[in-house]
């Protein structure tokens, strides 16, 4: 069941950007999500937070959680880029995002970040055909560092994937998205995936976090532009 709540702007201050949204909250599947879409969308973007991937998204349109995560906090730069945006809830079933947004815009992108990347891997072993998928800051291969849980561990095989790129900082700390599990991820994908590799920002904190060298910090355009260039 698909049901529109209401359409409020609403704004998010996080510790290092400011940045205003207006959407719709939306019952999707049993889950509240926050719809955005500018006024002739080119494509769909459904983006998958990461940690516990939980938003919170009030009946008024505003997001409880996850303001900071380097995909929430740049979400209103993809809709003035012409994307359709879907900022979907940890327990959202992809399936029924992706062809919710098939019938808004094709192609549909899925965009996904740190733990964000297993969820989306998950989402697409359970039967979700995205025409794209985005893996930014991704606990991707073995070499990631989390040997057992990993996108590669996730989907078995490379035949599952969409066109896919990846994200990453050259100098990521995170213990599992750690910059040399990309190349065996791009062995294991073929011709299916590419990489394009991001540089400099700054790190504060905790290098899993949104405001390390694992949430683009302080490039977050770049970041959004490589994201924006794979439609």
């Amino acid at each position: 069941m698909i049901r529109f709540l209401s359409l409020l702007p609403f704004f998010l201050f996080c510790s290092a950007t400011a940045f205003a949204q207006q959407g719709q909250p939306v019952e999707l599947g049993g889950t509240r999500v926050l719809f955005m879409k500018p006024k002739a969308p080119t494509a769909s973007l459904i983006l998958m937070p990461g940690g516990d991937g939980v938003i919170n998204v009030t009946s008024d349109g505003r997001l409880g959680r996850m303001k900071g995560n380097s995909l929430v906090r740049t979400a209103d730069d993809f809709v003035k880029r012409n994307f359709a945006v879907l900022i979907i809830d940890a327990d959202t079933d992809l399936r029924v995002a992706v062809d919710y947004m098939a019938r808004v815009k094709r192609p549909v992108i899925v965009a996904g970040t740190s733990r964000g990347t297993l969820r989306a891997a998950q989402g697409i072993a359970k039967g979700a055909r995205p025409d794209k998928l985005v893996l930014t800051s991704g606990m991707l291969s073995p070499e990631s560092g989390q040997r057992s849980l990993n996108v590669v561990s996730v989907l078995g095989s490379p035949e599952k994937l969409p066109p896919t790129l990846v994200v990453h900082h050259r100098r990521d700390g995170c213990r599992v998205t750690l910059p040399v599990g990309v190349d065996p991820f791009l062995k294991w994908a073929g011709r299916k995936a590419r990489v394009t590799w991001l540089d400099g920002g700054i790190s504060e904190g905790d290098p899993c976090e949104a405001f390390g060298y694992h949430g683009f910090n302080e490039i977050e355009a770049r970041m959004v532009a490589a994201v924006a260039s794979f439609r």
